[in-house]
């Protein structure tokens, strides 16, 4: 054997080792995931769980000293551009009457976790656990009665995405509000725009999104007059469907629900400000 073929030889099963050491290392951390999902999953409720009730819902006898929902959270990441690990972690509370910012707060973090399709609160939940945590510690009035989150509830290839996560560590009522469709149970966007351009003469602009397997995930909604791309609610934690939609409902005016579309405007423009100074 001549001394190039054997080292040819030498590094080829090197070169694999570390491959299949990466891919192994990869399915181990994502047996991980699953298992700490499946964990928290046991333990979410999808039915209303809460201690206020909307204004738009008349008390019941025993529903007279209940306070109405007032604040109102909404939780967003922005990325850089520039160094996608460097993010900005946004919580916004608004009064849910006059749709004001009440409360902000943001976080600048450089991001180790990957992105990894159907595992994106193990990236961003930390993140936004920390400013919850933070507000709650510094015994706020503004703390929010429930969270809007930039991400899916159970509308989600696992059943349990951002807003279940972070609903049930935070032990918040939570809603899932997805931009984009998730294509589970054999739902697909092609599939909702057809079901709404049939509704469009009903008074109720939304579809109840219900996979092959006869399930419930979540609605497609047109939320405001006019608009053609429809938003994806879903629960998160402690709050039925029924009530969600009611809640995103009168909080849009726009597209987006208004804190979720607070905590992007402000998380963007405090990222941007931050790398302004530092390119200076």
């Amino acid at each position: 054997m001549t001394p190039s073929s054997m080292e040819s030889v030498s590094h080829a099963p090197a070169h694999s080792s570390s491959s299949s050491a990466s891919s192994s290392s990869q399915d181990s951390q994502h047996k991980i995931w699953i298992q700490a999902q499946d964990e928290l999953k046991q333990k979410l409720i999808a039915q209303d769980d809460f201690q206020w009730r909307l204004s738009t819902t008349a008390p019941t006898s025993d529903q007279d000293e209940v306070e109405v929902l007032k604040y109102v959270g909404g939780v967003d990441i922005s990325y850089s551009k520039q160094d996608t690990s460097m993010a900005c972690g946004t919580l916004v509370v608004l009064d849910i009457h006059t749709l004001q910012v009440v409360y902000e707060d943001h976080s600048l973090v450089t991001l180790t976790v990957p992105y990894v399709p159907g595992f994106l609160a193990f990236r961003e939940a930390p993140v936004l656990l920390e400013l919850l945590e933070k507000m709650k510690a510094s015994a706020s009035l503004f703390y929010p009665q429930l969270l809007m989150v930039d991400g899916n509830g159970i509308l989600h290839p696992r059943g349990f995405g951002l807003a279940c996560h972070l609903g049930i560590v935070a032990n918040l009522p939570t809603i899932g509000i997805g931009k984009n469709l998730h294509h589970v149970d054999g739902l697909t966007l092609t599939g909702v725009r057809q079901l709404l351009k049939a509704k469009e003469d009903c008074v109720e602009d939304f579809v109840t999104l219900i996979g092959c397997s006869g399930r419930i995930w979540g609605v497609a909604v047109r939320s405001t007059d006019g608009c053609m791309k429809p938003i994806f609610i879903s629960v998160g934690h402690r709050i039925s469907l029924d009530t969600a939609i009611k809640t995103v409902i009168k909080t849009c005016k726009y597209r987006v629900p208004e804190p979720i579309r607070q905590a992007d405007i402000r998380s963007r423009e405090y990222l941007r400000k931050h790398q302004a100074m530092i390119s200076k």
